[in-house]
């Protein structure tokens, strides 16, 4: 009863007008984001990140979690009529999407993508309303040691799941840490890596390295891959809408692929690209009709589509409850905590009960505004698809700086933000992942902070982190997550 009465006082602060504005413009630009090929909700929150000097904190997080799930709606349209996956988690989507609209069943595609992201959206957010507390109080159990083993768990899992490679990954989140690391130390007093420059004594700004590496980096990448000429763009045939048969096939991968979804979201080494192949191959096995799986299979749609919007809800537990993020979008906002001095983590929903289920109660509102945006509202997204690309990346370089020259009307913060911005070209080109470069800049710090603590209150002994059994479950599982895939090649191989 504790978890609805705050869910009630969430909903009293998400749907004050002021915040009920912030929601639907977030949804709305989260939706615009996701139908345009190349963008998606890292590098729009990246670019967006200026405003938290400006916008209070809650409404502020009320807009960035429209923008995350709007994202998820729109990244559909794009992949049923253009065949072009956003992101990896719509790759399945474009799959049998595609092959549906060239079929003339694109409004069908669209209908059943937009009622699953519904479905699974408002079921992910059922489950951080009643998880997140538990997860909670679970991690108030933490110190110094657990929270640094915590930390080491999630460096592996991230550089493994966010990277083509566990050394690519491991690049990236060490580039982040070296980030980090930059400034006065405060235990010591000693300038780090600053190289004598007075404006790095208090550290490179999160904002500035997001904003360069998701907003300057990944429109730089864009150019520089940019087709001279069109994608064709499926027209829409019939209906946009779901006949009985649809709705028939449809209602039950919808579940399955929320079942699927929000679990492994949830879990500290999760993110929506396993969760959609999972939901896409069960529900070929499952079907009554696997003949036309690869030709245009609405359950194709469906339950992968359902899978990853419920991922991108589980993935917010991680990150409120403990401070992880498990995913590009989870690390952008997570820098957003941090520029309002805000740390995620077990005490966040007892210092911030506001900011947080005022949060989860946007994302039940959010949801229902999405469901009547994407319906009625497809020919107009069809449309943005014509916006002329040079225009969209030069509008966003134009934005990037005006919004990082802002933070500290700086010369140095514009200089980082393009030298930052074009090692993340470089990162992108050479297939670096560059999430982790956010997550390590976060974390990196904190790790040192809870490993120093650790060893004061051993008295240096570093086995403190192998006698405290939940410290010790921890590393054993970061180790085998690790070693696990080299073994498994090994055993392979023999």
């Amino acid at each position: 009863m504790d978890t609805l009465a705050q869910l009630a006082q969430g909903f009293a602060v998400a749907l004050t007008p002021i915040n009920l504005v912030w929601a639907l413009v977030g949804v709305t630009l989260g939706t615009a984001i996701g139908v345009l090929p190349g963008l998606g909700p890292a590098l729009t929150i990246a670019l967006l990140l200026p405003i938290t000097f400006k916008v209070d904190a809650t409404s502020a997080f009320i807009l960035f979690a429209g923008i995350y799930y709007g994202a998820m709606y729109g990244g559909s349209t794009t992949s049923i009529l253009i065949n072009t996956p956003g992101e990896s988690a719509t790759i399945i989507t474009a799959l049998e999407g595609h092959k549906m609209a060239r079929r003339g069943r694109g409004g069908a595609a669209l209908a059943t993508a937009a009622i699953g992201s519904f479905v699974a959206g408002t079921v992910g957010t059922v489950g951080i309303t009643f998880l997140a507390p538990v997860v909670v109080d679970f991690a108030l159990k933490f110190g110094p040691a657990e929270y640094f083993s915590l930390m080491i768990l999630a460096f592996v899992t991230v550089s493994a799941v966010l990277g083509s490679s566990a050394v690519r990954g491991l690049t990236s989140l060490a580039f982040g840490v070296y980030l980090g690391m930059i400034g006065v130390d405060l235990q010591t007093g000693q300038a780090r890596f600053t190289f004598g420059v007075p404006e790095l004594l208090d550290g490179i700004n999160v904002i500035v390295v997001a904003v360069g590496l998701f907003a300057v980096g990944e429109t730089l990448y864009l150019c520089a891959r940019h087709r001279y000429g069109k994608d064709e763009i499926v027209p829409l045939q019939g209906s946009v809408w779901m006949s009985r048969e649809d709705w028939r096939r449809s209602w039950r991968p919808w579940l399955r692929g929320t079942a699927i979804g929000f679990p492994i979201g949830a879990l500290p080494a999760g993110g929506a690209e396993v969760p959609t192949f999972l939901s896409y191959y069960m529900e070929k096995k499952l079907s009554k009709r696997p003949e036309e799986f690869g030709h245009g299979a609405i359950e194709g749609v469906a339950g992968p589509e359902a899978a990853n919007n419920a991922s991108a809800a589980g993935v917010l537990v991680p990150m409120l409850t403990l401070g992880l993020p498990t995913s590009a979008t989870a690390a952008i906002m997570l820098s957003a905590f941090q520029s309002y001095g805000i740390n995620p983590g077990p005490l966040l929903m007892q210092s911030q009960p506001q900011l947080v289920w005022g949060l989860i109660a946007s994302l039940y509102i959010g949801n229902v505004m999405l469901l009547v945006l994407n319906l009625p509202l497809v020919g107009l997204w069809v449309r943005m698809l014509s916006i002329p690309t040079p225009l969209l990346y030069g509008g966003i370089l134009v934005f990037a700086t005006i919004g990082t020259y802002g933070i500290s009307n700086s010369p140095v913060d514009l200089i980082l933000l393009y030298i930052i911005g074009g090692i993340g070209f470089v990162m992108r080109k050479f297939d670096f992942p560059t999430a982790p470069v956010i997550i390590g800049m976060i974390l990196g710090p904190l790790a040192e902070q809870e490993f120093r603590r650790a060893m004061t209150i051993s008295q240096g002994d570093l086995t403190v982190f192998l006698t405290k059994p939940l410290s010790a479950t921890l590393l054993a599982i970061a180790l085998a997550l690790w070693a696990g895939p080299h073994i498994y090649r090994l055993i392979k191989k023999g």
